[in-house]
């Protein structure tokens, strides 16, 4: 298991569930994309995000198979996530299930359910993964292992965003959930802990947009600059997609 401050690698997390770390290191996808394979050995499998279309890394996702496969599923459409489903689910002869798909999945020992929880992205999913050894909760670009998310606007919303991890955050302590297994950088022990702190984050950065308003920027470009200055700048568009979204957000709850 990774710290906050180190390398993530991926690789087993716990009996079942195996991170393959595909080779799209950025700052928008930290040290990659975190393609999740969930099955117990000689058992039927999922792949969860194959992420991007390098043969490479579906040929690394198909090996860490140890056994059959009955799905391929998609926590969200964006690219980095999405873009290797075609190839995979054809080379694997599997479908590609995404949000209104399937509620829950049945693996043998290990029970999927799967949460529809807007605000990155409207069609954003997250799913608990019940195993003997516990319970951990892959959170798809919702919840990140390392910093923080965007609020991709118009889609994403910030409402929206707020109703998801207030839910998330009751089910974590409701299930006793073990672990938080997310998109992009290391899992997290303390997935209540993480998810208060987003929201927390989130709200402070609401409280930052709402006093460069009040000193006169007004474009998501002008606020983002101002309230993001400690972002990689080639991160830059994000904050401005998320200041849009924050924006709305004020707007509508004056």
């Amino acid at each position: 298991m990774t710290s906050q401050s180190e390398l993530w690698l991926g690789g087993p997390i716990a009996s079942g569930v195996r991170c393959v770390l595909a080779p799209n290191p950025s700052a928008w996808t930290l040290e990659g994309t975190n393609t999740w394979v969930i099955g117990m050995p000689d058992s039927t499998h999922v792949v969860i995000d194959p992420g991007p279309a390098h043969a490479g890394h579906l040929s690394q996702v198909a090996a860490a198979i140890d056994g059959d496969v009955s799905a391929i599923i998609l926590t969200h459409a964006h690219i980095d996530h999405s873009e290797g489903a075609p190839a995979l689910s054809e080379q694997l002869n599997v479908p590609v299930m995404e949000k209104h798909d399937v509620d829950g999945l049945s693996l043998g020992d290990i029970e999927l359910r799967m949460h529809h929880t807007p605000g990155h992205s409207s069609d954003s999913i997250c799913i608990t993964v019940a195993t003997p050894e516990g319970k951990y909760l892959l959170s798809g670009d919702t919840v990140l292992g390392r910093g923080t998310t965007l609020v991709a606007h118009p889609d994403g919303r910030l409402d929206q965003y707020f109703d998801s991890l207030r839910y998330l955050r009751d089910h974590c302590e409701a299930e006793g959930i073990d672990l938080l297994l997310p998109g992009h950088g290391p899992v997290s022990r303390t997935p209540v802990g993480l998810i208060d702190f987003y929201e927390q984050h989130r709200r402070n950065r609401l409280e930052q947009v709402r006093a460069s308003m009040a000193s006169g920027l007004m474009t998501p470009e002008q606020i983002a600059a101002d309230v993001y200055r400690d972002v990689d700048p080639s991160v830059l568009p994000a904050a401005e997609l998320t200041v849009a979204a924050q924006l709305e957000y004020l707007k509508e709850n004056i």
